[in-house]
């Protein structure tokens, strides 16, 4: 099955270390995210946050567990999906790019789907959250900041 990608791109009015402090802090998620609870499942290296945490994410429908795999301060934030949806190999980078007036939020991702022919659904799918995602997270950093 061919490798999906999902690329969005949003600008913030919001210092990129906002956008980033909230990225990092899983307990910010639910107020700007689509996402219902947030639970740190295992800490990371260092931080309880850090690189190799485990958090969850709740919402009406499913649980979904991610891992954080990368981390450089105010410039990216990497996860990896480990379950949750019907894909594999889920991978998302938040690059965060400074601006004159704030930073350009790109929010991308690649995958593969375990069901034949569900590719397009998935990157249909994955494209609405993340791009609604990316414009909560920067409207959020910018009046949280």
């Amino acid at each position: 099955m061919a490798v999906q990608r999902v690329d969005v791109r949003v600008s913030a009015k919001a210092s990129p270390a906002a956008v980033y402090a909230a990225l990092r802090d899983g307990s910010t998620w639910p107020d700007w995210s689509q996402v219902g609870t947030f639970e740190l499942e295992r800490p990371g290296e260092g931080e309880p946050e850090g690189v190799g945490a485990i958090r969850l994410w709740r919402n009406d429908r499913r649980t979904l567990r991610e891992q954080i795999v990368e981390l450089v301060p105010n410039r990216r934030f990497a996860y990896t999906l480990l379950s949750g949806l019907a894909i594999r190999g889920y991978r998302a980078d938040v690059d965060i790019e400074p601006t004159e007036d704030g930073c350009t939020i790109r929010w991308h991702s690649s995958f593969r789907t375990k069901v034949p022919g569900m590719g397009g659904v998935y990157r249909k799918a994955l494209r609405e959250v993340t791009e609604s995602n990316a414009r909560r997270l920067a409207e959020y950093a910018r009046t949280h900041s």
